[in-house]
């Protein structure tokens, strides 16, 4: 038996409407069609957020200049480090669930669950990546050393990811967003593995929503939402778990906090993306009045954003010779529009006072609200009898 979906009631109904208004808006970016320049670093960029935030939960920190250095294969500053094999795995991990969510073939099964940790967990093998744990598993809160969480008992494991399974692939009636939560509160609470059921969990739920829509992955995930709001996180997990296996136990809870994040999740990227669209007229503006060539866009927009440019990350995405990439690179630094860093190998660029201040003047307001008290709040205008004018204008949409 699983933790099973929750009845939906009218305010969860509302609420999904609400996220789905919000991904309509963003699948232009998902297109590599898209006319819009900026929209790959804007997936990038989401991807590292998504990569940096899952691992930052499981205590895994590093930069987002980093996240983004290993999304583009690039060295970052310590090669040899665990945080650096954690993220490369997930990065791969994610890299496989993107290929995965185009693939009309594809077929969730034990074998594909257990290879997509190996992904992530192969650089440890003490950490048994592709197995099943062996015995008990407790989570423990790192502050008290108690004990907060057992897992089932690891006869049942198995028969309980058999069912997991079964369940992801032939529920084909539960919307693909109520459908992930689910799979990620079952694989977090099985903890089938002997570390990385977290990141796993969280992976999966971006699959699960992936393959369910036609936005690109990084936008489905709430993975970058979660490593900012890591403490509710765990709150939601430990009221509905109440420290056991209770699939018996109403999964309302968690179902909500999943809509919320979502919602919130998908606002700040639309957000995101007005800001980006803002930013990238104004790098067009600033370069053209420096006599900077179109192929180098790209590369200002990242380093107004606050990203490290690389003469290998600049050759890919101007799709130029190295010799052309420094010599563009050199006259960027000429000009006032780039700072450059460091020596010979390890030389990078950041973005100079002119970028830095056109990203500061294009930054667009950031509350964003709960879903569920815009819905209470558009149901007492409407019990009121008045007109429901402020969606369109809801903070961060």
């Amino acid at each position: 038996m699983l933790y099973a979906a929750p009845a939906l009631e009218p305010a969860d109904t509302a609420v999904l409407d609400l996220i789905a208004a919000q991904k309509d808006k963003l699948r232009v970016y998902s297109s590599d069609t898209s006319p819009k320049r900026w929209t790959g670093s804007l997936r990038r960029s989401s991807l590292a957020r998504a990569i940096q935030g899952s691992n930052s939960i499981e205590g895994y920190n590093v930069s987002l200049d980093d996240a983004m250095a290993v999304v583009e294969d690039e060295p970052i500053v310590d090669e040899r480090t665990e945080t650096a094999r954690a993220i490369k795995g997930y990065r791969d991990a994610m890299t496989y669930i993107v290929q995965a969510s185009q693939d009309q073939y594809f077929e969730f099964s034990k074998q594909f669950l257990k290879s997509l940790h190996f992904m992530m967990m192969g650089h440890d093998m003490s950490k048994m990546p592709g197995k099943w744990r062996p015995g008990p598993i407790f989570v423990v809160n790192s502050k008290t050393g108690e004990a907060v969480y057992t897992a089932p008992d690891i006869d049942f494991v198995n028969p309980l990811i058999e069912e997991l399974v079964e369940y992801l692939k032939n529920d084909r009636d539960t919307p693909p967003i109520i459908k992930g939560a689910m799979a990620h509160l079952n694989l977090t609470m099985i903890h089938p593995f002997k570390d990385g059921n977290g990141r796993m969990a969280r992976a999966l739920q971006t699959l699960v929503i992936a393959l369910g829509g036609t936005i690109f992955p990084a936008f489905s995930s709430i993975e970058e939402w979660l490593g900012e709001n890591t403490q509710e996180y765990y709150q939601v997990l430990a009221l509905v778990g109440q420290g056991r296996w209770s699939p018996e136990r109403s999964a309302q809870p968690w179902l909500r906090f999943c809509l919320k994040a979502h919602y919130q999740q998908a606002a700040t990227l639309v957000r995101r993306n007005e800001e980006y669209e803002r930013l990238y007229e104004r790098i067009v503006s600033i370069a053209d009045a420096n006599g900077i060539n179109e192929r180098s866009h790209i590369a200002l927009f990242d380093a107004a954003l606050g990203f490290r440019v690389t003469n290998q990350r600049y050759k890919a995405d101007a799709e130029v010779t190295e010799i052309v990439a420094s010599r563009d690179l050199k006259k960027l630094c000429d000009v006032g529009l780039f700072e450059p860093l460091g020596e010979k190998r390890g030389r990078y660029y950041k973005a100079a006072s002119i970028l830095r201040d056109a990203r500061a003047q294009t930054r667009l307001p950031r509350p964003i609200s709960d879903p569920y008290d815009l819905v209470r709040r558009r149901e007492a205008r409407s019990a009121n009898g008045q007109r429901d004018e402020s969606e369109p204008r809801l903070p961060g949409v």
